[in-house]
């Protein structure tokens, strides 16, 4: 690509925010709201905030601040406004009037971003649902950012989801929202099947939780690369938001019959749209059914509590807020913590230079088989069916051919251990 193509790719927006006292870092979510717009391939070229006791029922911001908001938007020659929260269909479509300009907010910005980065057709189905679901009652204001030129980031741009021009009717989106319903009913059906066949093979599903961009697919790749299977792939690492959207499964196999699945999942953030929540909840519902939660922390991030509390937030409203949960402190090389070390429940590392991988997989094969028991058996030899069972779901510790049958000791799950009971010798 030429240099010209980039500049002709990239938007310049104006951001605006509104400090009502509620964010408890209203100057950090403005700066989120900046790498947000950059992630939706735009260019930001001034920001202007005010602070008020509640936000404008018309504008959102202050009648006076209007005018403001105009006159900077020329001088910074802004083709978009983006502003830090979600509008009303009134407030888009009185700002639409009086600014004459493409209004986007927090959520339509995060929900063009998701268009941009969806690669699978669940993804890709997913996002035009919430993006459909979320412009139907905001038709008439958000028309004209619609049909902005100039980016990739418009919410029915050609780039993203690739779906065709929508006429702006009500009547067609919901019939097109049906049609979505019904296709993602049958990849829904067929990611029940495979989910059901890792329930059913007893191995232990770990997944991987926190706040975008905070390394949880660099994890997966560093423990994919190293204890993985030779025809599994990594999954895209990258330092920007929500870089990767789709749900990844990997096997890791520790070398001493303890393996587990491994789940990468779309990253968290602060004011995540709930249409997005809700759209992708087949998806997300992939950490209801974890056995163990690792919730990923970039340590060196100041606001990395708040991002805790957001992580902690999300996986109530999943209702997997009760799932035995370690947390990894990632990129502790950038903020002088002492890693690789486990505290508790704790790990530091540095995923990206795979500082603190034997560490994590330690305490996760400690966590996730912390229900299995040791346990010396004696299989007659006409019983070859539970001993290949045992050799392919326990940890052999050792075995030996007797006169009256295969002995083995074995580490197992507490319920094999149960179920072969008439087996169990002393």
């Amino acid at each position: 690509m030429g240099e010209q193509e980039t500049e002709q790719i990239l938007e310049r927006a104006l951001l605006v925010g509104v400090d009502i006292g509620e964010e408890e870092d209203f100057d950090h979510s403005m700066e989120e709201l900046g790498s947000l717009a950059q992630a939706c391939e735009m260019q930001v070229t001034g920001i202007i905030t005010q602070r008020l006791v509640a936000p404008n029922k018309a504008f959102y911001v202050g009648p006076g601040k209007v005018e403001e908001i105009r006159e900077y938007a020329g001088q910074c020659e802004a083709e978009v406004i983006v502003f830090d929260n979600a509008l009303s269909p009134s407030q888009i479509r009185n700002l639409q009037r009086e600014l004459d300009m493409p209004i986007l907010d927090r959520t339509t910005l995060i929900l063009d971003i998701f268009a941009i980065r969806a690669k699978t057709r669940e993804a890709k189905l997913q996002v035009e649902t919430a993006r459909l679901q979320y412009l139907l009652p905001r038709l008439v204001g958000m028309h004209d950012a619609l049909g902005r030129q100039g980016g990739a980031s418009g919410a029915l741009s050609n780039k993203g989801t690739g779906e065709k021009k929508l006429e702006l009717d009500r009547r067609k989106i919901e019939h097109r929202i049906s049609e979505l319903r019904r296709e993602l009913a049958e990849v829904e059906q067929g990611r029940n099947i495979r989910r059901q066949k890792r329930i059913h093979s007893r191995i232990p599903q770990v997944a991987l939780v926190g706040y975008t961009n905070a390394g949880k697919s660099t994890i997966m790749n560093r423990l994919v690369e190293q204890y993985g299977q030779a025809s599994e792939k990594t999954v895209l690492e990258k330092d920007m938001l929500f870089a990767t959207l789709d749900t990844s499964v990997r096997t890791i196999e520790t070398g001493d019959n303890k393996p587990f699945f491994l789940v990468d999942t779309v990253g968290f953030i602060h004011k995540l749209p709930h249409g997005l929540i809700k759209a992708f909840r087949s998806t997300l519902e992939e950490v209801r059914y974890a056995d163990l939660l690792v919730q990923v922390v970039d340590v060196s991030d100041p606001q990395y509590r708040q991002h805790m509390e957001v992580t902690r937030q999300t996986l109530e409203e999943l209702d997997a807020g009760d799932i035995p949960m370690i947390v990894v402190y990632n990129k502790s090389d950038l903020c002088g913590r002492e890693y690789p070390r486990i505290a508790g429940d704790h790990v530091y590392m540095a995923a990206a230079e795979g500082g603190g991988v034997e560490e994590l997989l330690s305490l996760v094969k400690e966590k996730i088989y912390a229900e299995h028991v040791n346990c010396k058996l004696l299989l007659p030899y006409d019983q070859g069916g539970v001993a290949s069972y045992f050799m392919e779901h326990a940890t052999v510790i050792g075995q030996e051919y007797r006169e009256d049958g295969l002995f083995l000791e074995v580490s197992c799950h507490r319920q094999d251990a149960g179920k072969y009971s008439r087996y169990i010798i002393q």
